[in-house]
């Protein structure tokens, strides 16, 4: 997130030179007329469209696209370069981490004879003796662990009330009775099923088809989770798991064979929300249009006369109704991508910052710029051949709009975040409304990644679009990235807390972005240079568009393939080192006790290292706040014995 912003910070620090002092200057003389006072001047002067046709200074349009283009590109070669080192270091500087030595298995074929469990030893005792270690089985969540987890909740809520902040005998009678009472007195630490009546809770939980299956070397789980394990690919699918505080567990009962439907589904799901979104759009979009307000409202003609209220109605009021309909984007992006089966928290979110950044570029960008009908907005892309002749009219005529946009979502955006608006709202209400004066356990403190690198992205794709057309607008951008660094580095030392390593795994995006957007603003300075007769300009454009492509193709065979894959270099270099400091009894103990999908401690910093809980895995939760170290709980009872055995099925 701040790596992608000082990149942000340095490349619009060049455009806004180049375009401030080369760009404006030329916008601004580009037709023979009388020049008002700056500030009583029309954003029209500063943009390209009152440069004249076929003028020679349309080259320094050129010349800025040409600066601004190479500066981006090999800006961001140095900075993939960097985080691919960075990655890697990541994966070798983690030692301990059990997604290295865990395999995550779904589609187990039934047998009517031997249980899910059974069935995955003996498959992987047969066909990987020498790398398997031991598998742990996934459950469906039950009755019985829904009912625990509330117990977990009631003791965690009326701890907190405590003075002792411990369990102690109290002489005050009880509320019902009168009579003395022990206030949450611990149960013993039992092994046996009497404990909890009679019942196995894990046994009563009915097993899924998944699995958890654990391997000798990091390089025996890297094989295992790369080669097709069947003749049949429905079955024994496998997957390298995610971290085990990355975990989604809702999601690892979903059945194999339902997975591409619902990737389909949530696909058309979000593309029929992205359609309807249009209908807002358009109609905030027609808010722009003076001359259309008037003719369709005659009785505010007089109102609408007055230049303040033409302002305000055709230039703020716009972008601020499109931010307020984009605020419902995020949540119904992250359960359509909920919904499509992610494994992990970081893929749901991935996933979701997907979704939601397509959405705004479209919406935000497209949309607004073919203004108009539905079938208008879509019927421009029938037309490939005029495409470029298109952009060249639209965007340009959007440039004020773009601007406002920067001012209304972007800033306001920043000291939404400061200020923590949704969150301090809640709990004004429950402690002005509801008079409850503890704070509440669970704490959203997970940063949202998608919803501020879609943002970002955003910008930087409006940055580059209209650098040269608008050039008013760069140093509106540079402003917000500066204050957004300084903003986002104050939350996430501060505010929020990390419960997972994404590993880089959003740079990808946002340099796909970025080469998306040069390229689209090369096609729209071609359609410009088109507009405006200039040959030259518009030859020197085509090598620039086939050059930027070829870059990302580079960077595509260069460097991504680190970001889908794990190197069989390292990870046989980390086994060996393992294997002569003696840690390999260490890492395997560590496994046992690494993927717990159900914990039974009331402290949900469980003794138990990386066991977690159902529910605090799903939630984007923490347990602590930044600066305050976590409470000692005592625990409530003990695990079952079975919980710790690493093969369930052999007992």
């Amino acid at each position: 997130m701040l790596i992608l912003l000082l990149y942000s910070i340095r490349v619009f620090s060049i455009a806004a030179i180049i375009c401030i002092f080369l760009v404006l200057p030329v916008n601004y003389y580009g037709q023979e007329m009388t020049h008002k006072l700056i500030p009583s001047e029309s954003l029209h002067v500063f943009s390209i469209e009152n440069v004249k046709e076929n003028s020679k200074w349309l080259c320094a349009h050129c010349i800025a696209l040409y600066v601004i283009s190479c500066s981006a590109c090999v800006l961001l070669y140095f900075e993939y370069s960097s985080i691919s080192r960075m990655r890697l270091i990541h994966i070798t500087g983690s030692v301990m981490n059990p997604s290295h030595f865990t395999v995550l298995v779904r589609s187990i074929p039934w047998s009517a004879e031997e249980s899910y469990s059974e069935t995955v030893r003996k498959f992987f005792t047969n066909y990987h003796a020498a790398g398997y270690l031991s598998h742990q089985m996934i459950y469906r969540s039950g009755t019985i662990h829904k009912l625990m987890d509330d117990a977990e909740k009631m003791y965690n809520s009326l701890k907190e009330n405590s003075v002792e902040m411990q369990c102690q005998t109290k002489i005050k009678g009880c509320c019902f009775c009168a009579g003395p009472t022990n206030s949450f007195a611990i149960l013993p630490r039992v092994k046996d099923k009497g404990a909890y009546g009679g019942i196995d809770l894990v046994g009563a939980e009915k097993e899924c088809s998944a699995a958890f299956v654990f391997f000798k070397t990091r390089y025996a789980a890297l094989m295992a989770a790369k080669v097709l394990q069947s003749a049949n690919p429905m079955s024994w699918a496998t997957d390298l798991a995610p971290e085990p505080r990355d975990v989604y567990w809702s999601n690892l009962s979903i059945p194999y064979r339902q997975l591409w439907i619902r990737k389909i589904g949530t696909l058309v799901a979000a593309t029929a929300f992205m359609l309807v979104f249009l209908l807002p759009v358009t109609l905030v979009q027609s808010m722009t249009q003076l001359e259309e307000l008037q003719r369709k409202f005659p009785f505010l003609r007089s109102v609408l006369e007055k230049k303040y209220m033409s302002q305000l109605v055709t230039g703020y009021l716009p972008s601020v109704i499109l931010v307020l309909f984009l605020y419902l984007v995020p949540p119904t992006m992250m359960s359509f991508s909920a919904m499509e089966g992610s494994i992990s928290r970081s893929g749901r979110k991935k996933s979701a910052c997907l979704k939601v950044l397509y959405f705004t570029i479209w919406n935000v960008f497209f949309v607004n710029v073919f203004t108009g009908s539905i079938l208008r907005a879509l019927n421009v892309f029938f037309s490939v051949k005029d495409l470029p002749a298109q952009f060249g009219r639209a965007v340009p005529a959007q440039a004020s709009f773009f601007l406002t946009y920067v001012l209304s979502s972007g800033w306001a955006s920043l000291a939404i975040e400061v200020m923590q608006v949704f969150p301090l709202t809640c709990n004004l209400f429950r402690r002005c409304i509801l008079r409850i004066k503890d704070e509440p356990i669970h704490e959203t403190l997970s940063f949202p990644y998608h919803t501020e690198v879609p943002r970002i992205l955003l910008f930087g794709f409006l940055g580059f679009t209209c650098s040269i057309l608008a050039p008013l607008i760069t140093p509106f951008l540079l402003v917000y990235f500066f204050l957004a660094y300084l903003v986002y580095k104050n939350q996430i030392l501060n505010v929020y807390i990390s419960k997972y390593e994404s590993g880089g795994q959003f740079w990808p995006v946002a340099h796909n972005t970025t080469i998306f957007a040069l390229v689209l603003a090369q096609i729209i300075a071609l359609g410009v240079f088109g507009l405006k007769e200039s040959p030259v300009a518009s030859g020197f454009t085509i090598p620039l568009i086939i050059g930027t492509l070829l870059f990302h193709e580079y960077c595509r065979q260069r460097f991504l393939p680190i970001f889908r894959n794990t190197a069989a270099e390292l990870l046989i270099e980390m086994d060996r080192k393992d294997e002569q400091s003696g840690r390999m009894e260490k890492i395997y103990e560590e496994l046992r006790k690494a993927y717990c999908q159900f914990t039974l401690l009331a402290n949900r910093h469980s003794s138990k290292p990386g066991c977690l809980s159902k529910q605090e895995s799903e939630n984007d939760t923490e347990s602590g706040k930044p600066g305050k170290p976590p409470m000692k709980v005592l625990e409530l009872w003990t695990a079952p014995t079975h919980l710790d055995e690493p093969e369930p099925s052999q007992k």
